[in-house]
């Protein structure tokens, strides 16, 4: 594809983009300032990526200030960047958003100035501590509500009533309850509510990995790895598809957002796979199941392994060593699903003449690789915090090695900004979910939804897993990856612990389930995101992203009853067997699905290829002997029917 054909389509789609991140996206639907206004947001978002690379690389305040300083800066983007509703003027900042942003920094400001005092009286609060408190829980709210939405916010108040009414709960979720001063003084006198670990990881790890990712951006290496997926992949079968999995991969892996990266990428693969003959549905769900993967593809995994290592004490590292083979059986699962539906279709690939050189998209852009490949190291040597730092660092100066990726003070100006804008909705969930943890802790609520989930399974290890997973789902509609996360992480992770599942599967399947929720109806808001660029029906659209993402849903199941696939405490032998059964079962499941392999399946066949997916997964060797005879003698049907019917189309 040539330069200008590739300038047009990106013009066609442009103001798509934006439109479709706006209805989608609740942080992309922010003011459009100009002039003056413009410069102070600029201005306080540089400051503030500012502070945290100094922190960053100079040593962090106390705890506790750090995360006030993050607060301040949250609060008062938020209230200037995002309007209270869609109907207000976005080109102006309303005269309550200036009150509010000076509320920020006033309740903020009181914990820095007075937190001497604020130590020596905890669990004493005086009048004005418990009013700062309050105000601060209000802002915190709708802070949150303009920047992610009313989900969480709700689910908060919900938690908050319910610490009150406790006494008057019948039933195994009755508590003794606690008076107002006792849950202001636990959300905002200590560590343990809004200003607890959720928003102390925003506050140092994340923050900054965002920041990380929009110098990366201004690099160009969101390009480079869609013109890489397409030079390696577009000529092969249906390959506009694998091409959009490939690249959607990568920059979901530093993305963030699974609705962003669709719509984002899906701008420039959407179109291409209409045109090769792929039906709207199917091209947006296939970006919207490869984006939303990329919340689960290491090395960086959106912000929520961050919070996971926090709340394991399981080093980041070990985290994304583990999450690879998981996270690689899903794409290998989405591939799968995309491979067969071209064979299905009888779908090819582009002309080479219309796709890059992979040569020279190679030699132009290999040394954006270096940034990433850097991270890894970085991270097994020093701290995430360090590693992301000195990453930032290695991306700038690697950008100087070839004059189209150089960056300019301008550039980096802007990634100071865009890192702190991307911020906002993080740091606010963050904030936000403080207070869902703040109250699980106060009443013991997280042990008694477990006894409830283990005890309505009748304590078996599969039932758990299941209801586990619904409660995931379900818990994890419309919220973003941080916010669900650190919420089924407290609710629903203990469930699987008392029936000893390891420590970092268990964290690890409620991720992966409060993910796909991005592509579970009825609220697929990544499927429908992807639905809109391709101008598919929206929920045709989140049934097939769902059905491409189904291999998603057997690879919790099988590490969390096989933890070979973490490659933790396992031999050479024991690892390669997990993961050599998990790929048959994950493409025998496909074929299940898609209903072909080498021709269209039978009924029985089909059957065949579910068992046989469901075998493999299972730990047991013996079983896995019985899926993998299974898969022999299905494919070996397939081979036989597939020689026949090429043999009846040569005589005819």
């Amino acid at each position: 594809m040539s330069n200008e054909e590739k300038k047009n389509l990106q013009e066609e789609v442009e103001v798509d983009v934006d439109e479709k991140l706006a209805e989608f996206d609740v942080s992309s639907n922010v003011r459009k300032l100009t002039g003056k206004l413009a410069m102070v947001i600029a201005i306080i978002a540089i400051a503030m990526s500012l502070f945290h690379l100094y922190t960053a690389g100079f040593g962090i305040l106390l705890a506790m200030k750090q995360r006030a300083v993050h607060l301040m800066f949250v609060l008062v983007l938020g209230f200037l960047l995002y309007p209270a509703s869609k109907r207000f003027d976005k080109t102006k900042i309303q005269f309550f958003d200036w009150i509010l942003a000076a509320a920020g920094i006033m309740v903020t400001a009181y914990i820095i100035m007075m937190f001497d005092q604020l130590v020596l009286r905890m669990g004493r609060p005086t009048d004005l501590d418990m009013l700062m408190g309050v105000i601060t829980i209000l802002l915190v709210l709708e802070v949150t509500r303009r920047s992610i939405g009313p989900q969480l916010p709700i689910i908060a108040v919900i938690f908050l009533i319910y610490t009150y009414v406790g006494p008057y709960i019948p039933g195994m979720l009755g508590h003794r309850g606690y008076s107002v001063q006792r849950i202001v003084n636990q959300m905002y006198m200590t560590t343990e509510g809004i200003f607890g670990t959720p928003l102390g990881v925003s506050a140092t790890f994340v923050f900054m990995f965002i920041l990380f990712g929009s110098f990366l951006e201004i690099t160009g290496v969101g390009q480079f790895f869609i013109d890489i997926a397409f030079a390696g992949a577009g000529t092969r079968k249906g390959g506009p598809a694998k091409a959009a999995v490939i690249a959607s991969g990568f920059m979901g892996s530093i993305s963030g957002s699974s609705i962003a990266n669709t719509v984002t990428t899906g701008a420039f693969t959407i179109p291409l796979m209409k045109k090769v003959g792929y039906q709207p549905t199917f091209a947006g769900a296939v970006e919207a199941a490869a984006s939303t993967g990329g919340q689960i593809l290491p090395p960086i995994m959106g912000a929520a392994a961050f919070i996971m290592s926090e709340f394991t004490g399981i080093p980041y590292i070990q985290i994304v060593i583990s999450a690879v083979v998981p996270a690689l059986l899903y794409y290998l699962g989405v591939i799968t699903m995309v491979h067969l539906q071209a064979s299905k279709k009888g779908l090819e690939g582009m002309k080479k003449e219309d796709l890059p050189d992979f040569k020279k998209v190679l030699k132009d852009g290999f040394h954006l690789f270096i940034p990433l490949i850097a991270v890894v190291f970085l991270l097994v040597r020093f701290s995430p915090l360090r590693a992301a730092y000195w990453s930032i660092v290695i991306a700038l100066v690697v950008s100087m090695f070839r004059k189209h990726t150089r960056v300019n003070i301008s550039k980096i100006l802007y990634a100071l900004q865009d890192g702190a804008k991307k911020a906002i909705g993080v740091a606010a969930a963050c904030a936000c979910a403080g207070i869902i943890v703040g109250v699980v802790t106060l009443t013991g609520l997280g042990l008694t939804f477990a006894n409830l989930i283990v005890g309505l399974a009748g304590g078996m290890l599969l039932p758990t897993l299941f209801l586990t997973m619904l409660a995931s789902i379900i818990l994890g509609l419309g919220l973003p990856t941080t916010a669900k996360y650190i919420v089924l992480a407290t609710m629903a992770v203990p469930a699987l612990l008392v029936l000893d599942v390891p420590l970092l599967a268990a964290h690890l399947f409620v991720l992966y389930f409060g993910v796909i929720a991005d592509v579970t109806p009825p609220v697929a808001l990544a499927a429908y995101a992807g639905a809109g660029i391709a101008g598919g029906d929206s929920f045709k659209t989140g049934v097939s992203a769902l059905k491409l993402a189904s291999a998603g849903f057997l690879i919790p199941y099988i590490f969390a009853m096989s933890p070979e696939l973490l490659l933790i405490d396992v031999t050479f032998f024991e690892a390669a067997l997990a993961i050599i059964t998990a790929c048959l079962g994950v493409v025998a499941f496909g074929a299940a699905v898609q209903g072909y392999l080498l021709t269209t399946t039978r009924f029985y066949e089909r059957i065949m290829f579910l068992a046989a997916a469901l075998l493999l997964i299972h730990p047991d060797k013996l079983i896995d002997l019985g899926g993998f005879v299974i898969l022999v003698v299905v494919v070996a049907l397939q081979v036989v029917r597939n020689r026949e019917g090429k043999a009846t189309v040569q005589e005819s």
